[in-house]
């Protein structure tokens, strides 16, 4: 396998962008007055998953990759319960949200871990 040349070349990468277009999809649908509220949060943290995955992708060093990937962890736990919180005031179940960032967290768990077991 050739190694990736860009962050897009990373499957981590690919998976956390297609959740960051789900959750742009899926806030659309928010009423009104969570335009500047819930919808915002959402989104950014969103968005702080993958650009911190290709941030990361360009450091030198493997602990600043760790650093970046952990930081997308964060994100990615902020989003979870964003999910939860969009459920329960009622603005619509996400199944295929929740699966998603499951999956981007299983990604990101391997990626963090391989980082961080090859630094010396």
């Amino acid at each position: 396998m050739e190694p990736a040349k860009s962050f897009e070349d990373l499957k981590l990468w690919q998976r956390a962008h297609q959740f960051v277009l789900a959750v742009y999809a899926y806030t659309s649908t928010f009423p009104r007055e969570e335009m500047y509220g819930l919808r915002q949060q959402f989104r950014r943290a969103a968005v702080s998953i993958a650009a911190n995955i290709a941030e990361g992708f360009k450091k030198r060093s493997k602990r600043d990759k760790a650093n970046y990937m952990n930081i997308s962890q964060g994100s990615l736990e902020e989003c979870k319960y964003f999910v939860v919180l969009s459920r329960d005031l009622g603005f619509g179940e996400n199944n295929h949200l929740r699966l998603l960032a499951d999956e981007v967290g299983r990604m990101l768990s391997s990626y963090y871990n391989a980082i961080k077991s090859s630094v010396k």
